[in-house]
């Protein structure tokens, strides 16, 4: 259930703004970024459309806003982690977090590696803005790794780790199966216990 919670508030926004972003999440995850229009948030959320403009002058503006919002729970995610003194659980966690989210995977795939994935083929400011999602999210890893001891093949272990993980978002959104999220995340786990 964790990505859910980077997808949907726990209660209704507080603003325009952010009811707008949290629509934009719900949408992009769904369709993709390109496939959804401004007037598609506009008319989901419930907010005019002159007052999507108010708040976000062009598509990419939203999307920065869109990237901030997932850094951001991200951020609150591993925080959460932290709060267990053993990284190696902080990192089973991680892993875990796959999944529960296994049928939002399943239906619509990453919403971090699904936006990236497409942003990245136009590139871009709001590409480069968008990698530091998986650039966050890599470094938050390789510290877990070097907590556990692994000194200089923390990064690669936490290369590893990452790809797995999103090579089986991957193969469980294209196949519509949650099998192969919860296979590898059972795989993922006997190998950190492993190291």
């Amino acid at each position: 259930m964790v990505k859910r919670e980077l997808m949907r508030p726990a209660h209704p926004p507080a603003d325009k703004r952010t009811k707008l972003v949290e629509t934009a999440a719900s949408l992009t995850h769904r369709r993709g970024f390109r496939r959804t229009s401004l007037a598609d948030i506009a008319q989901e959320s419930g907010v005019p459309l002159g007052n999507v403009y108010y708040y976000f002058k062009t598509k990419d503006v939203l999307g920065d806003a869109l990237v901030d919002r997932l850094a951001a729970g991200y951020e609150t995610l591993c925080l959460r982690w932290e709060q267990d003194a053993d990284p190696r659980r902080r990192l089973e966690a991680f892993i875990q977090m796959t999944v529960a989210n296994r049928d939002g995977l399943a239906r619509s795939g990453c919403p971090i590696g699904s936006l990236w994935a497409e942003l990245h083929k136009d590139g871009g400011a709001l590409a480069d803005h968008a990698a530091t999602l998986f650039a966050g999210l890599l470094t938050w890893i390789e510290t877990q790794f070097r907590a556990m001891g692994k000194g200089d093949a923390s990064p690669e272990l936490a290369a590893h780790l990452l790809a797995a993980t999103q090579g089986a978002s991957l193969l469980t959104h294209s196949f519509h199966d949650s099998r192969f999220i919860t296979r590898e995340a059972a795989h993922l786990v006997a190998w950190l216990r492993e190291l």
